[in-house]
């Protein structure tokens, strides 16, 4: 974040935590991918819109490393015109910077542990919102015909934002169950995480704006 006093505001509130700590800060976006490389975090908390690189272009070098830390994006705006190039561009989830701190701290813990941070009221106004949008980057025709009828099921539900205990209850299975079904969806889709299968799933015509 350009922005000393909010960094110092974060810094504060996760030291706090016995389970965190912060290892770099960094002013603009270029600063951010080196940070990223010289201390190599498990979570990134990212602004976007900072000067020398944007918060975009600095999320898609830092995951183009490999392995990658996970990207928060942090916005001001609910709907920021940037937010789904961020997210198209490895993020694994946003929220707003006016959020009760103890969110942002269980923000940091669910996209540490793999997750992706997309509740389903900001999923489907991303979706309705990006939906007249041209994108260049869309998936094949083929890429959902690698999926089973349940694993299509499956990541319908995640991508209208629902836990693994929501698709459990929903689909009448075990967590267990549910969990195994992403990580099968991850792997034939070549996607990294929840985050990129809400993208892709958009972008194949699954989720609809409506």
């Amino acid at each position: 974040d350009d922005q000393a006093i909010v960094r110092a505001g974060f810094r504060m509130l996760i030291d706090a935590e016995p389970d965190l700590a912060v290892l770099g800060e960094a002013a603009d976006g270029a600063e951010a991918v080196a940070v990223s490389k010289a201390t190599a975090p498990d979570v990134v908390l990212m602004d976007i819109r900072m000067p020398v690189l944007d918060g975009i272009e600095a999320t898609r070098q830092i995951t183009a490393a490999g392995p990658p830390p996970r990207v928060l994006i942090l916005t001001t705006f609910d709907l920021d015109d940037y937010v789904f190039g961020a997210l198209r561009a490895g993020a694994s989830g946003f929220m707003l910077k006016e959020r009760p701190p103890e969110e942002l701290l269980a923000a940091v813990r669910v996209i540490a542990a793999g997750e992706a941070l997309l509740a389903p009221n900001i999923t489907r106004r991303l979706i309705a919102h990006f939906a007249s949008q041209p994108d260049p980057l869309r998936p094949p025709p083929d890429a959902l015909a690698r999926l089973t009828a349940r694993e299509l099921e499956v990541l319908t539900l995640i991508a209208h934002g629902r836990s693994n205990t929501e698709i459990a209850d929903q689909l009448a299975m075990s967590v267990p169950t549910a969990k195994t079904h992403v990580s099968r969806i991850l792997a034939k889709l070549g996607a990294r995480d929840r985050a990129q299968l809400v993208v892709l799933a958009f972008q194949a015509g699954l989720v609809q704006a409506d």
